[in-house]
């Protein structure tokens, strides 16, 4: 059994990211990572929205600071202009996204819960990127299947990014690739699912984890599979995998 000293260093090892995925081994190295590239270059409105998801009961379904810094500098290096996000919660991904666009870009943002949207919308306001967005309530499916449906849409999006029901992700992208332009991007977040997606069958898993790791799995597969994209998965927030539409 530990120690209350030993326990007491643990503690000072860890970062102190609410609601974080990293996948890091250390703590210790990203908090390091946090505090000396994410924090210090952090918008106030990001930092802002961050401090009050961190509140909120299910703060572990936000975009981590880290990979919400990441997702700001690839929509930038991409020149991204028309967005889509399935799954927002309080908004710090999309948030991210809108300060990352031009003054006419847009973004198409999904999520069941207009409630968590708007504990974060005033934040979105403040920053003066909201008539960026165009919020739908409800389902992405039936919005996808509609956009499908019209030819002028396909090829029409610059980026995608995925962070809602993983059983339906493989749904998701059956669409979302007629959607996204060639050269495009479809990033998926969890893909590594807290890292259940190595864990032995008797690993002893939370019931959302274990339910969702098999769904994850198959995407994987999938992803890795599919001709029509170049994938790269990286170890970043809960991991992420990004798609680059290839035809």
């Amino acid at each position: 059994m530990a120690t209350n000293t030993q326990e007491q260093k643990s503690q000072a090892g860890r970062h102190q990211e609410v609601g974080h995925k990293s996948l890091l081994q250390s703590d210790a190295l990203y908090q390091y990572i946090l505090e000396t590239s994410v924090y210090p270059r952090e918008p106030e409105p990001m930092k802002e929205l961050r401090e009050l998801t961190a509140k909120h009961p299910w703060n572990l379904m936000t975009t981590s600071a880290d990979e919400g810094q990441f997702l700001n500098m690839l929509l930038k290096i991409i020149n991204a202009k028309n967005t889509m996000e399935i799954g927002v919660y309080t908004g710090y991904s999309l948030l991210a996204t809108a300060l990352a666009l031009p003054d006419d870009g847009k973004i198409l943002a999904m999520d069941i819960n207009r409630e968590n949207y708007e504990l974060g919308l005033p934040v979105i306001q403040k920053a003066g990127v909201a008539d960026k967005i165009d919020f739908r309530e409800g389902p992405a499916m039936p919005v996808l299947d509609q956009l499908v449906e019209d030819e002028k849409n396909h090829g029409s999006f610059d980026f995608i990014f995925v962070d809602a029901d993983k059983d339906n992700y493989i749904n998701y992208h059956k669409r979302l690739i007629e959607l996204v332009k060639v050269g495009g991007l479809i990033g998926y977040d969890n893909t590594l699912w807290n890292g259940s997606v190595v864990a032995p069958p008797d690993a002893p898993l939370r019931k959302y984890v274990r339910y969702y790791r098999d769904f994850v799995l198959e995407l994987n597969k999938a992803l890795a599979a599919d001709p029509r994209i170049e994938i790269c998965m990286l170890p970043v927030g809960d991991g992420t995998t990004l798609c680059r539409r290839l035809k």
